[in-house]
């Protein structure tokens, strides 16, 4: 019999290669076929694509462009390597205490999480969101991978609202979201190589965050320990149909809940520069 593993529905211990749980009837996600690729891809960590992870590398861009070319309308800044403008951040809603405590804008919160401040920001997060999105949403789904990016994001700008009086914005948040929630995962399924390669994204975030003051690192910490925390709250999806649709649910409450949000921020965009 191969080395036994813990079904994530009710932590019993059954065998790699079962395809249901024997004690709680519940299918697996992991076949033998997907844990030879899943294990491929640690091992390169990432660097395969996924289509919900290059909508949302495709928003980034876009704002990112949007960005830039307010940027040069407003301050005549034209070269493409100069950083984003931070007022033109506030305007299209990047994390400002004063606005979200005192005028209400918590929408904020949301919007933050897809501006970034110049190219080199925008191609890190790329970069790590290309590699660890496919993985992530492999591991809990489609819809469960969207509502932990969106709900960590959210989580990390909110302890740094607290945190810290200064602007912020980035997709990283999102992303230490990402790393908490494979981390916990790899901790409750017993899976060591997954738990190496999130405590090396987790390494390589705190380097950074002490070598870049201004890094905001409580959002860093906010959406990691929300990944966490999801990890060990929601385990990974079995594929019923009344789970699937659940947070099939959640996931286009989620995505409302953003659209929104920049709707809020658009009409704040417009009653600044109107």
């Amino acid at each position: 019999m191969s080395k036994p593993r813990m079904c994530p529905h009710c932590r019993a211990f059954i065998d790699q290669t079962a395809k249901t749980c024997e004690y709680c009837g519940n299918d697996l996600p992991t076949t033998a076929a997907k844990r030879i690729r899943r294990e491929r891809r640690l091992r390169l960590a990432g660097g395969s694509s996924s289509f919900t992870t290059m909508i949302l590398l495709l928003i980034n861009a876009a704002l990112f462009a949007t960005s830039w070319i307010l940027t040069a309308r407003f301050t005549g800044q034209s070269g493409f390597l100069a950083g984003i403008d931070g007022q033109v951040l506030l305007m299209l809603g990047a994390k400002y205490p004063l606005s979200i405590l005192l005028h209400g804008e918590w929408w904020r919160l949301i919007t933050a999480n897809f501006l970034h401040a110049g190219l080199l920001h925008l191609g890190f997060n790329s970069m790590s969101l290309f590699n660890l999105g496919p993985l992530a949403e492999e591991i809990f789904g489609t819809y469960r991978f969207l509502v932990l990016y969106l709900a960590t994001g959210l989580c990390g700008f909110l302890l740094s609202t607290f945190w810290s009086d200064s602007l912020s914005i980035g997709a990283s948040a999102s992303i230490c979201g990402l790393i908490g929630a494979m981390y916990g995962f790899g901790r409750v399924s017993f899976n060591s190589q997954l738990k190496s390669v999130a405590l090396r994204w987790v390494i390589a975030i705190a380097v950074f965050g002490l070598l870049f003051p201004a890094i905001d690192n409580a959002a860093h910490f906010g959406g990691l320990a929300a990944g966490f925390g999801f990890a060990y709250a929601f385990g990974i999806p079995g594929h019923d149909s009344n789970t699937e649709s659940i947070w099939k649910g959640v996931a286009v409450g989620a995505v409302a809940i953003t659209a929104w949000a920049f709707f809020m921020a658009y009409r704040n965009f417009a009653s600044v520069t109107g």
